[in-house]
């Protein structure tokens, strides 16, 4: 049973995901909230192991409250729900440890899915969510690159580990572009089950946690420059 809190700031919102949640076997919505330090109570209280979570809430957003259920219930995953317009508080987030994000107008199934995949261990993201993130990842870097250069400073944005095939090299790539592992198995004539082989080699040789993490730090050491 996956035991699930939701906390939104809008009623009609926070009771019909309660409301469809609950329809699912075996999904258990333990509770529900209305804010920030609602989320930490029903923490500390349930132990959830899903927390959906909107990411603009009074009092204390949903990015504060990430950082702060990550260090307090590191086991507790968070999906968190978003706008378009959440560029800002989208990029603190993942910093903080948050494992999914869906935008808000996703069907009912797709978060289902999201749910499932993360209690499983992985991450999700829509594809939207997924091109909005990698672009505003690489823009942050672009301009850290450009003020190093204004400032005569250069940058050591890494080196590619020596342990890495040239086909995980490739699969980085694809995964950096937002692409799912159908797409990237259907790129490179694989199997979807090799592909997943591959990328939990990857995540052992570079120490990462999940897909999300290889995409971010694809951009982060300039991968598809390098190769």
């Amino acid at each position: 049973m996956i035991r699930i809190a939701i906390v939104d700031d809008q009623d009609i919102v926070r009771e019909s995901l309660k409301i469809l949640l609950s329809t699912q076997a075996d999904f258990d919505v333990v509770g529900t909230g209305k804010d920030g330090y609602d989320a930490l109570k029903l923490v500390d209280t349930f132990h959830p192991d899903i927390l959906l979570l909107d990411i603009r809430m009074p009092i204390m957003n949903g990015v504060e409250t990430t950082g702060v259920i990550k260090l307090r219930s590191p086991n507790t995953s968070i999906i968190i729900l978003t706008t378009f317009d959440d560029d800002e508080y989208l990029l603190k987030a993942i910093k903080n440890g948050a494992s999914g994000y869906l935008l808000k107008n996703s069907a009912m199934d797709e978060l289902i899915k999201a749910i499932r995949t993360v209690y499983a261990g992985g991450s999700l993201m829509t594809p939207e969510v997924t091109s909005k993130v990698f672009r505003l990842f690489s823009e942050l870097i672009k301009n850290k690159e450009d003020e190093g250069k204004n400032n005569n400073v250069v940058y050591d944005i890494g080196n590619i580990p020596s342990t890495l095939s040239r086909t995980e090299i490739d699969i980085i790539c694809h995964i950096a572009k937002g692409m799912a592992n159908k797409e990237i198995a259907s790129e490179m004539s694989l199997s979807e089950g090799t592909i997943r082989n591959y990328i939990s080699s990857i995540l052992q040789k570079i120490g990462l946690r999940d897909r999300t993490q290889i995409a971010l730090w694809a951009i982060h050491h300039n991968i598809n420059k390098n190769i």
